[in-house]
């Protein structure tokens, strides 16, 4: 079978993509997969006929992480909102014109086009086009349940994921009606979310029941359209990998820090505030830079800072982790059995920090007005040792990486072999 995979974000969006394609590549399948410019070599690299998706993200990351940094300092200044929101709107148009024309490419002859959450529309309006099914992958519950907004009464928390998805749509619809007016389709007159349950297609949900007690009994109804397969990661070495495991055998197991695809405005600033704090703890700390530069900040005695690490073989060595609330790096915490904290710095990664916080296994806090006095109470509250032991407990309720790519491809056929005798 034909299978097109489209995924847009940074490296962790993209990561689950990948890994399901490689999966579905070993079963015998034909698959093309679509990402951002500047990661098809790491999409190459897992043996997927790869092309180019839409913008290379640092076009839109700085904009991306300025805009919600005022969203989360700044919610009642309107004007600074609305002087930000062009620098990141414009982004998407460019992206949303060249993802549609790449999709409508790449999907015809396809049995099934797969999705990540960023920039679904487009990819549903292409699989309407073709009569063909559509997956749609998610990183944390989206679509309206009573479990995320817990400051709510559930009926209020389901009719304010409802309005937000709703109020989306109409900020993109005239994007969306130019593409389904290019493809001879009518314009929309619902959000993609309502499309995809009508149709019957499939939301694979990219993380453990675990993480959001309640939301499966809640989902119940959905006849299996919303399956549960754990995180989709890859636990891909890297060069600096022995170099890490040598530092951490020649001392006390370390914290890790680390913000991924997501820069830090001052690396200065953010290292010489872990290594303070860590100092006052007595604590060494292993530092991965990510997309941040580090490069030309001095490194204390007790502070390795490394570009790239396994995480899957690092965590675990680890007495917590520090980070930006990723779905993948908060996966791979929750299955090493180590505290977490997030210092988060969009919606989703907040959403991440305050699950991890009720789930007592960790702390959360907004990156923003993270300073050394909070670091230091934050990780003196996940070192206790009611945190530790609760966390070494939910590891045990987390699904295997290999387990979770082999369920998400199996979907995938699944839901293709239905499309075909349909």
């Amino acid at each position: 079978m034909k299978f097109v995979l489209a995924s847009y974000g940074t490296r962790g969006d993209i990561e689950p993509s990948v890994a399901i394609g490689r999966e579905l590549v070993l079963r015998g399948h034909e698959v093309h997969i679509a990402v951002p410019p500047d990661l098809v070599d790491f999409a190459a690299s897992a043996g997927l006929a790869t092309s180019p998706y839409g913008l290379e993200t640092q076009a839109w990351l700085d904009a991306y992480r300025n805009f919600w940094s005022s969203v989360f300092r700044n919610v009642w200044k309107i004007g600074e909102l609305r002087r930000l929101w062009p620098e990141l709107y414009e982004p998407l148009v460019r992206c949303w014109e060249e993802i549609s024309t790449t999709l409508t490419s790449l999907a015809d002859g396809a049995d099934l086009l797969f999705t990540g959450l960023s920039f679904e529309q487009p990819a549903v309006n292409v699989a309407e086009f073709y009569d063909i099914p559509l997956a749609t992958l998610h990183y944390l519950p989206v679509r309206p349940n009573g479990q995320v907004l817990r400051f709510l009464p559930k009926p209020l928390g389901r009719a304010a994921m409802a309005t937000y998805d709703w109020v989306a749509w109409r900020m993109d619809k005239k994007l969306e009606d130019t593409q389904r007016r290019q493809l001879g389709l009518p314009k929309s007159t619902r959000p993609a979310s309502r499309r995809i349950a009508e149709r019957g297609w499939l939301e694979i949900q990219a993380y453990d029941q675990a993480c959001f007690p309640g939301l499966a009994a809640e989902w119940a109804g959905w006849n299996h359209r919303r399956p549960f397969v754990g995180a989709l990661t890859m636990e891909l070495p890297t060069e600096a990998d022995e170099e890490v495991a040598s530092w951490i055998r020649g001392g006390t197991p370390p914290l890790f820090f680390g913000f991924g695809s997501m820069p830090v405005e001052s690396p200065a600033d953010t290292l010489a505030m872990i290594a303070g704090t860590c100092a006052q703890l007595g604590e060494r700390a292993l530092v991965c830079a990510g997309w941040s530069d580090f490069s030309n900040v001095p490194q204390p005695g007790d502070v390795k800072v490394v570009r790239a690490v396994n995480f899957a073989s690092v965590f675990p060595n680890c007495r917590a982790v520090v980070h930006h609330g990723g779905a993948g790096t908060t996966a791979i915490g929750l299955r090493a059995g180590v505290p977490t904290l997030i210092l988060s710095m969009d919606v989703n990664q907040t959403v991440w920090g305050a699950q991890v916080q009720r789930l007592k296994v960790g702390a959360s806090r907004r990156f923003s007005n993270t300073t050394g006095e909070t670091l230091l109470a934050d990780l003196r509250t996940i070192l206790a040792p009611d945190y530790v032991a609760r966390a070494r407990e939910f590891a045990t309720r987390m699904t295997k990486p290999a387990e979770s790519i082999a369920a998400a491809a199996t979907l995938l056929e699944e839901k293709a072999r239905v499309g075909r005798v349909r």
